[in-house]
C-alpha cells in the first residue's frame, strides 16, 4: 500500500543523500573522524585540565575553538548515525552503529567535561574581565551560557561517571521505544502508524472509528513495554535532577531555553485559562457535522466544504516555495535547496520512524528534513513547518557550530511562521466562502494542536513527573488516569472521550526524547501570531501599489522581513529575551500571551 501511495505522490525517489556526510557505514572517513575526536579530546584534556583559570583571553579563545572543532566532527558522526538509523529502525547494523557513536560521544565528553566544570566555576570577577575582551566576542554568549549551569554541575569524577553511563541511559530507552514502534503494525491490514492516524481525518465516521480501534489495539499490545520505558525515563530524570539540584522537573528545560520559570508559568497559565476557546470550537464543530455526540475520534473529521484533493509532491513543493517567495525571496531560495539537492526524505517506508523533523547537522554540511508524506493538505503544512526549521538552521549555521544552537522556543517560531505563510497563501487560492471557512477551521485545529494540546501535554508531564517523584513507579492505569483528567480539563463537555483514548499518551515521543519540550510549540505559535500581526500592520500601512513587495515594509525605520531574517541568522548568539526585543515583545507580560490568544479567539469568532 505504501509503495503505491509513494508512486502516486511521486515521493519514491525523494530520498536524502547522506553521502554528503559519509559514503556509507564502511567509509574510511568514519574511523578517521572517530580517531580524530578521541585524540583531540585527550590532547585538550592533557594540556588544559585544571588550568582554565590561568588562561588569557586569546588562549581561552583558542581552546574553545579546539573544542568546537572536536564537537563539529562528533556532530557530523552523530548526525549520520541518527539519520541512517531513523529510516531503518529494524536494521541491526544501523542500530549498532548509532550505539557505537553514542559510546564515542560518551568517551569524548568524559575527556572534555572538565572545561564546562572549570569555566562554570571560574571566579565571577575573572570571568567577567575575560568576557569583556574582544578576542572572545565570537564566543561571548556561548561562554556566558555555560555559566548558567554553574550551580548544577557536579564534581569532575561524578560528571565523568555520568558520561561513562550515558550510552546505556535514557537515550538507549528512547531507542527501544523507536524500535517497538518501528516493528509495530496496526489492524488487519498491518499498516504503519502514519497510515492509521491519517484515517482519523476521513470524512467517513466508520473509517475514523476503525482507525481509533486499530491504533488502540496496537498500543495496548505493547503497553507493558511502553509503560516500563516511561517509568525508567521518569526515574532517570528524577535522579539526575536530584543530583544536579534542579528545583523542579522542568527547571533544566527552562534553563536550556534560557527562560525563567516565571516566563514559562505565565505562558502555561495564560493558555489554560483560555480552554474555553477549544470548547467553543468543538461544540460548533459537533453542530456543523450534525452529530449528537462528538467523540475523540471525530475531532479531526473534515468539514463538508473542506477541499480533500490529494496533493502530489511537486504541487506541494510549488505551494511551499510560492508562499515563502511572497514573503522573502531569500527564504524561498534556501528552501529550494532542500528539494533540489537531496536534503529531504519524504516517502512512507517500512521501518522508518513516524512524524517529521529537521536536523541541523553541522555548519560545513547542511540540515536534513524528514517527513512521512501522505498527500493530504496537513502534510503540506508539515513540509512548510520542517522547512521553516531548515531555513532557520541553514541561516544560523553561519554563526558557527556553538553559536548556531538556538533555544527550542525560538526554533519553533521559525517553523510555525512558515506554516502560517503557507496557510494564508493557500487560503487566498480558495474562491468559495464555504471552502475558506472550512479551511480556516482546519487551521484553527492546527493551532489548537500547537497551543492548547501542547500545553495540556505539558500539564500531563507535570502530573507524571510529580507523581513518579512522590508516589513511586506508575502503573498503566495511573498514566491513563492522568492523561484522561488533563484532557477532560481542556475539552470539558465539548468532546466525549472513549475508553480507548485513555492509552493515547503512550505513542507521543516528545515525553521521552525531550522531557519538558512541548511548551515550546505554544511559545512559538503565540509569538508567531504577534509577529505576523506586526507584519500585516506594516503591509496595511503601505500604499496599494507597494503591498506586493513586503521587503519594502517599514516600521521604526527598519524592514520587518530583514529583521525577521536577522532573528533566524542570529541562532543562539543571544537569549530569547534579547532576540525578540527588536519586535517590541515582552515575554514576561501576560498581556502579550493574551494578545496571541485573542487572535485565535478572533479567528474562531469569524467562523462562528
Amino acid at each position: 500500500m505504501s509503495t503505491q501511495l509513494n508512486n502516486d505522490l511521486q515521493t519514491s525517489d525523494v530520498i536524502w543523500r547522506l553521502d554528503h556526510l559519509y559514503a556509507g557505514l564502511n567509509d574510511p572517513a568514519i574511523k578517521m573522524d572517530i580517531k580524530s575526536c578521541q585524540q583531540g579530546a585527550e590532547a585538550v584534556a592533557r594540556t588544559h585540565r585544571h588550568k582554565i583559570a590561568e588562561l588569557t583571553a586569546p588562549k581561552l579563545a583558542g581552546l574553545v575553538k579546539k573544542l568546537e572543532d572536536i564537537a563539529v566532527l562528533l556532530g557530523k558522526l552523530s548526525t549520520y548515525a541518527f539519520l541512517n538509523f531513523t529510516t531503518q529502525v529494524k536494521n541491526a547494523e544501523a542500530g549498532a552503529f548509532l550505539q557505537e557513536v553514542r559510546e564515542v560521544a560518551s568517551q569524548v565528553g568524559k575527556e572534555t567535561v572538565f572545561f564546562d566544570l572549570e569555566w562554570g566555576k571560574t571566579e565571577k570577577g575573572v570571568a567577567k574581565k575575560l568576557l569583556q575582551d574582544d578576542t572572545l566576542s565570537h564566543y561571548h554568549h556561548y561562554l556566558l551560557s555555560i555559566r548558567r549551569y554553574a550551580d548544577h554541575l557536579l564534581s569532575s569524577a561524578e560528571e565523568q561517571l555520568l558520561m561513562d553511563k550515558a550510552p546505556v541511559g535514557s537515550s538507549s530507552w528512547t531507542d527501544l521505544f523507536e524500535k517497538v514502534f518501528g516493528h509495530l503494525t496496526f489492524g488487519a491490514q498491518r499498516r504503519s502508524e502514519e497510515e492509521v492516524l491519517s484515517d482519523l481525518y476521513s470524512p467517513q465516521r466508520q473509517v475514523r472509528i476503525q482507525a481509533a480501534e486499530d491504533m488502540t489495539a496496537g498500543l495496548r499490545s505493547q503497553l507493558h513495554i511502553i509503560t516500563h520505558i516511561f517509568n525508567t525515563i521518569l526515574a532517570d530524570k528524577m535522579i539526575t535532577d536530584r543530583l544536579r539540584s534542579y528545583p523542579s522537573w522542568v527547571s533544566s528545560m527552562n534553563l536550556a531555553n534560557e527562560l525563567t520559570d516565571d516566563t514559562v508559568t505565565v505562558l502555561v497559565s495564560s493558555v489554560t485559562k483560555r480552554y474555553d476557546i477549544v470548547q467553543r470550537y468543538y461544540r460548533l464543530k459537533k453542530k456543523v457535522l450534525g452529530l449528537d455526540t462528538l467523540y475523540d475520534y471525530d475531532r479531526y473529521a473534515p468539514l463538508p466544504e473542506l477541499p480533500d484533493n490529494q496533493v502530489g509532491w511537486l504541487q506541494c513543493q510549488d505551494m511551499v516555495l510560492t508562499a515563502f517567495r511572497g514573503f522573502s525571496p531569500k527564504m524561498a531560495e534556501i528552501a529550494s535547496f532542500f528539494f533540489d539537492r537531496g536534503w529531504i526524505h519524504a516517502p512512507i517506508v517500512e521501518g522508518k520512524r513516524s512524524g517529521a523533523f529537521a536536523h541541523p547537522c553541522v555548519p560545513g554540511v547542511h540540515p536534513y528534513v524528514l517527513v512521512n508524506y501522505t498527500g493530504n493538505i496537513r502534510d503540506v503544512a508539515t513540509v512548510a513547518h520542517e522547512l521553516g526549521h531548515g531555513v532557520h538552521q541553514y541561516l544560523a549555521a553561519e554563526k558557527g557550530y556553538y553559536n548556531s544552537d538556538t533555544p527550542l522556543v525560538l526554533a519553533e517560531t521559525a517553523s510555525v511562521f512558515a506554516e502560517l505563510l503557507v496557510f494564508h497563501s493557500q487560503l487566498a487560492l480558495l474562491e468559495s466562502e464555504e471552502q475558506r471557512r472550512a479551511f480556516t477551521c482546519q487551521k484553527l485545529e492546527s493551532i489548537f494542536a500547537t497551543v492548547f494540546r501542547q500545553i495540556s501535554m505539558n500539564r500531563f508531564e507535570d502530573r507524571i513527573h510529580t507523581s513518579r517523584r512522590e508516589q513511586g513507579e506508575l502503573s498503566q492505569e495511573s498514566f491513563s488516569a492522568h492523561w484522561r483528567d488533563i484532557q477532560e480539563e481542556m475539552f470539558a463537555d465539548s468532546v466525549s472521550l472513549t475508553d480507548n483514548y485513555d492509552v493515547w499518551w503512550s505513542y507521543i515521543p516528545h515525553f521521552l526524547h525531550t522531557p519538558g519540550y512541548v511548551y515550546s510549540y505554544a511559545f512559538g505559535e503565540l509569538l508567531v501570531l504577534a509577529l505576523y500581526n506586526l507584519y500585516k500592520a506594516e503591509l496595511s500601512s503601505l500604499p496599494a501599489q507597494t503591498k506586493l513587495t513586503p521587503l519594502r515594509c517599514k516600521t521604526e525605520g527598519e524592514n520587518f522581513v530583514p529583521r525577521y531574517e536577522q532573528l533566524l541568522a542570529a541562532g543562539g548568539t543571544l537569549s530569547p529575551y534579547e532576540l525578540v526585543k527588536p519586535f517590541g515583545v515582552d515575554l514576561n507580560d501576560p498581556l502579550f500571551w493574551q494578545g496571541g490568544l485573542a487572535t485565535i479567539d478572533e479567528m474562531l469568532t469569524s467562523v462562528e
